[in-house]
Order: structure tokens, then sequence, then C-alpha cells
């Protein structure tokens, strides 16, 4: 009893002064916070090269092993939102913290798996500290950071992310030729032990509203299927058939339990995603643009691979190293872009950045061939990466900056979710557009098959993500400028939003 009540004292002594009385105190949270967004989206990407390693090992089929990607992609899909709201009731610090030390046993218990299920089941756990992570990231900044400079943090916290999906790749296939395929899950082990530190110690205290004490079971049981079976639905369409049973009985099913859980969020009084900030045009339109974005992005991400090891005859480490390129040029922009935007606004901006991710990914089309010039490829990645690091800090800053306080965990839950779903339909998409018209040119998805028909194959599936890029790149134009959230000065109970 003791021990326990000094423990709680302990916390309750949290943040330590030393850090929350410096005049750079805001870029500390800043930083704490990067690092469990890159870890969270380091784990997103790194196992996609360690796939044919884990099948030799397991002596499993490239398609079960392939659910030790799915899984987390799922789990975190599922689980964003809902963690967004229990930080708005429980506080955002410590379920931040406490997802540190979720993460970290995943990951020993991944690195330590004996068989597949159980690897799977590691995983889901481990993206269940990710989700915790990730749904709190942006919330944490924006109720930390002055207005003034929120684009900038923000920028460095889009960067920390895309950097952890980018680089997944290119570590991982570097681990695993050094350690094994298990050190890409130990590795994250130490870091995030460094991360829970600093998360206990620096921190702010979130302030607590119990009004909020209401949370939306049903909700969340009606939303979690919704999401399960549309994730599952677009990952297996392509091997099971668009068509097939299963998959049309997936899709039917989403629909049902989506339409369940909008009457259910209609109707409570405190539900787990309001549907009144849809009403709000910047929230409506940042989130979606926002998914065009990802899906822009890991089509990439999932196209160039291909075309590298099978077309090219390119090393998967090499790839991985060639594909830090998209990282390189979002690095660069997205903290200037930030700051730029909490000059100017996010319109011009954020149009600018997906037309030009869309102009890249046009260049990309006509510049891959059976004998392409790799230096110009990566200086189109580059400027993929510069496109989305120029749109995705003012796109998050404009929707965050759209909300009341009370709701910045739901609605970073809500972002996040959207950025899962697009990585997951770039995936989808890309890989049935390039599947269809390897099968019409004649090729086939193995090694050692014809180079040829990928030419046109993979150029057909970059102009889809051309389109789709532009698309989000005309919508942006109808963006309002500036924040709509109110001044400090403000009371929070005048806003329409507010229980």
């Amino acid at each position: 009893m003791a021990r326990a009540a000094g423990l709680r004292q302990l916390w309750h002594s949290l943040p330590l002064e030393r850090f929350s009385t410096r005049e750079n105190y805001i870029w500390l949270v800043v930083a704490t916070v990067c690092i469990g967004a890159f870890m969270a989206a380091l784990d997103a990407s790194i196992v996609n090269v360690a796939l044919p390693d884990l099948s030799t090992y397991f002596h499993s089929s490239a398609s079960l092993v392939s659910w030790v990607l799915i899984a987390y992609l799922l789990t975190l899909a599922t689980l964003l939102t809902l963690f967004g709201r229990l930080a708005d009731i429980l506080g955002r610090r410590p379920l931040y913290t406490f997802g540190f030390l979720v993460f970290i046993v995943g990951s020993a218990a991944c690195g330590a798996a004996v068989n597949l299920p159980m690897l799977i089941i590691s995983r889901i756990f481990q993206a269940a500290g990710a989700a915790m992570l990730q749904a709190n990231s942006v919330a944490i900044i924006t109720a930390a950071v002055p207005a003034s400079v929120r684009g900038r943090a923000i920028g460095f916290q889009g960067s920390a992310q895309a950097i952890g999906l980018s680089l997944g790749p290119a570590i991982g296939g570097a681990l695993i030729g050094l350690f094994g395929w298990r050190a890409i899950f130990y590795v994250n082990v130490p870091v995030g032990l460094i991360g829970t530190l600093m998360a206990a110690m620096i921190l702010p205290k979130d302030k607590l509203q119990g009004h909020h004490a209401t949370f939306d079971w049903w909700g969340t049981l009606l939303m979690t299927p919704f999401l399960v079976l549309l994730m599952m639905a677009l990952t297996e369409g392509q091997s099971w058939g668009w068509t097939s049973p299963a998959v049309i009985g997936m899709f039917v099913a989403a629909a049902l339990f989506l339409t369940g859980f909008i009457v259910r969020e209609l109707s409570f009084r405190a539900p787990l995603v309001d549907m009144r900030l849809f009403k709000i045009a910047i929230f409506s339109l940042g989130n979606f643009t926002g998914l065009l974005s990802y899906l822009a992005m890991f089509g990439v991400l999932f196209l160039m691979p291909f075309y590298f090891e099978r077309v090219l005859n390119y090393h998967s480490a090499v790839t991985g190293l060639i594909l830090t390129a998209v990282p390189l040029g979002m690095t660069v922009a997205a903290p200037k872009s930030g700051a730029l935007a909490d000059r100017y606004g996010p319109r011009l901006l954020t149009t600018g950045g997906m037309a030009l991710t869309g102009l890249a990914t046009l260049m990309l089309a006509w510049t891959i061939s059976l004998h392409a010039q790799v230096i110009l490829i990566v200086m189109e990645l580059v400027m993929v990466g510069v496109g989305l690091g120029m749109f995705t800090p003012p796109n998050n800053s404009s929707v965050m900056g759209s909300l009341p306080s009370s709701r910045l965990g739901v609605g970073g839950g809500i972002l996040n979710m959207a950025r899962s779903l697009g990585m997951a339909l770039g995936t989808a998409v890309s890989g049935t557009v390039l599947a269809i018209l390897l099968t019409a040119h004649g090729g086939i998805e193995q090694p050692g098959g014809p180079k040829a028909p990928w030419i046109p194959s993979t150029r057909v599936a970059l102009l889809v993500l051309v389109g789709l890029s532009a698309l989000a790149a005309v919508l942006s134009i109808f963006r309002v400028a500036g924040n709509s959230r109110p001044a400090s000065g403000q009371s929070q109970e005048s806003m329409p939003l507010e229980w």
C-alpha cells in the first residue's frame, strides 16, 4: 500500500519542473511525441521486407504470413478513434505513456515468437500500443503548443511519422541482414524505454472536464467490425476476387455496421465520434484530402519496389535505400511548410503540395522503362516527398485547429484513422490495378516472368494515383484559410460543438 501510494505521489509530481520550466519546453514536448510517432509508423512498414524470411522460417505461405502486416494495420485502424476518445476522458498524458509500455511488451513478444500465430497475436498487441501513441500525438501538440507555431510543431511530428513509414523497409533490410528477422522487433525495446521515461517526465498534465466521463461502448462495438470488415475486404479483395461472395459479403456487412454506427452516434449524448464534427468544412475536407494524400504515397511506395526488383533486378536492401528519397523530401519540406502555414494559411500550401505530388508521380509514370535512369527516378521520388511534406502539416494543423479543445483526442483519432485507411487503400488500389493489367499484358506477379508487361501496368497504376492527387489538389482550393479554433480568450463553453 505504501509503495502504491508512493508511486501515485510520484506520478502526480510529474512532469518534472526541470523540464516544464524551460523556455523551450514546448519543443521538448514535440520531441517526445515525435519518438512515439516515429516508432508507431516505423512498425507499420518495417515488416514488409521481412515477409519472405518469415515465410521460410515458419514454413508458411506468403498470403498467410502477410497477416503479420495486415493484423497491425487492422488493429491501428480499429483502435485509433477509440483511444482518441478515451484520451479525452482519461487524459492524453497517461494514455500516451502507457502506450509506450504496451508497445514495448508487444515488440518483445514479437521478437520472442515461436510460431506464426504467436507472432500475429503479438503484432496485434504491439499495434494497440501504437494506436495509443498515434491517436494522441497531434492532440498533445495542439493542446501544448501556441497557435502561432502550431503548424511548425505538427510539421516536425509529420516528418517523424513519414520518416518512420518510409524508412521501415530500409532499416528492416539492414537489421535482418545483420542480425535476423527478430531484430526488427527487439530494436523497439530500448527506444521505447527512452520514450516512456521522456513521456512521464516531460508531457504536460491534462485539463480534464468531468462531464465528459461517459463512454460510448456501443459505438465502439459497431465501429470495430465495420473497420475490420472494410479493411479485410480491401486487403483480400485482390486474392479472393472482388466479386466473390466472401468479399461482397464483407462489404455489405461493413455497410450495415456503418449504418448502425451512424444511427447510434447521432442519437447518443456522448458519442465516440461526434458526427457534428463533420459539419465543420475544414475538418471534413482535411480528413478526406489527407486520406487521398496517404493513398498516393503508399501507392507509390507499393508500386516502385516491384518495379525495382522485378524489372531492374535490384536487391530489396537497395530498393529500400532508394525509397528513402520520399522521406528525405518530406523531411526537408514539412517543417518549412508548417512554418509558412502559420503565416499565410493552409490553402496555397495544401493545393500546391498535392499538385506537386501529382506532377512528380506523372513524371515517374513516363520515366520508368526497361533501362530507366535511376538518378532521374530518385529525383522524382524526392519531389513526391516534397509535395507531401508541403501538404501534410498545414492540412493537419487546419483540421485540428478547427476543433474545440475537448474534442482534440477524438479529432486526432479520426485524422489518424483516415491516414491508416489511406495506407490500406493505396496498397489495395495500386495492387489491384497492377494485377489486372499484368494479366492483360501477359505478365505474372511472381519473380522470373517477362519484364516488359510490368512497364505499361505500373505506368497506368501510377496514372491512377496522379488522378487522385489532382483531386486532392482541386479540393484543397476550397479550403478556408487560417484556423477556425477559438482564440485563447474565447470560452470553450460557447462553442457549438461542446456538450
